[in-house]
């Protein structure tokens, strides 16, 4: 009831604020921009308010209460009117409209669901148009499959056929707890979450794999020693960089061929080998 009455109060205050005529909006925001006159940006955004109730009650269907969308447009509007240029000779209305739309749409994006969604232009576009898009393509005599509907509005809004299928599962339900129960009985009670699959490697497996590692690494350090200096500066380039360098450019640094390069190249990896083996005869299947 306290809402619907300070809903009630704000559109009674918007509806009775006077209209700025192009001349005095212009004064206004002068007074504003050059003086700081906080007079002056009362009116302007006092007779604006009317724009941002009207832009928030578009948006009313996502379920939020429409006091936080008002309030989240009027914070659009002071960002409006602090950026506002009036030397450009351009209605308040109009470049305020922008900004109240933008104020509007991230709060719904970011209190919607706790599942936090795109941010990019495109995810927005597909996330507020959805539903528009939906209803007119619903609008013939005949219905169209939900792939043909997907791929319509994909094009429509230039994003992916699976983005459209996922924003559309995500607007046909609200969240769901992954503590909610989904059975009970005499052993017990199992949450959603018990359910999730991951497919990360389990616990044991994770260290066994680290221990291998550092193994492996100790092995090849040892190995290592068996190379020349030259073998072992075409091995470190070669093999042990994310980006090896080529035969070509590491024969240019060297004065060789890069055939002379790759010559050297399996002579060392051949080395490496035999050493690994003479050291860890019980690993031979992992280093062959």
């Amino acid at each position: 009831m306290k809402s619907q009455s300070t809903r009630r109060h704000l559109i009674q205050a918007a509806m009775a604020a006077p209209y700025l005529q192009r001349e005095e909006e212009y004064e206004l925001a002068v007074r504003w921009k050059e003086h700081q006159d906080q007079a002056a940006l009362h009116k302007i955004t006092s007779a604006h308010m009317r724009l941002v109730i009207s832009m928030a009650s578009k948006f009313r269907h996502f379920g939020l209460a429409m006091n936080d969308l008002i309030q989240e447009g009027h914070v659009g509007l002071l960002e409006a009117a602090a950026r506002f240029e009036p030397e450009r000779e351009v209605r308040f209305s109009t470049y305020a409209t922008w900004w109240i739309r933008a104020s509007i749409q991230d709060y719904i994006l970011r209190n919607w669901s706790i599942v936090r969604g795109g941010t990019s232009s495109a995810q927005k576009a597909l996330f507020f148009n959805l539903r528009r898009l939906r209803a007119r393509l619903n609008q013939g005599t005949e219905k169209i499959s939900s792939t043909e509907m997907y791929r319509e509005i994909a094009t429509a809004l230039k994003v992916s056929e699976g983005d459209v299928a996922l924003m559309d599962s995500r607007l046909s339900g609200p969240d769901s707890s992954l503590n909610a129960p989904l059975m009970e009985d005499e052993s017990g009670s199992a949450d959603r979450q018990d359910f999730l699959v991951s497919n990360d490697p389990l616990p044991d497996e994770m260290v066994s794999a680290s221990i291998d590692d550092e193994r492996r690494v100790i092995w090849l350090r040892s190995a290592l020693g068996v190379l020349s200096e030259r073998e072992l500066k075409i091995i470190r380039e070669r093999r042990l960089q994310d980006d090896g360098a080529t035969l070509e450019a590491l024969g240019s640094k060297l004065g060789i061929s890069k055939e002379r390069v790759r010559q050297i190249e399996t002579r060392a990896m051949e080395k490496l080998r035999v050493a690994l083996l003479q050291a860890n005869p019980d690993e031979a299947a992992f280093i062959a």
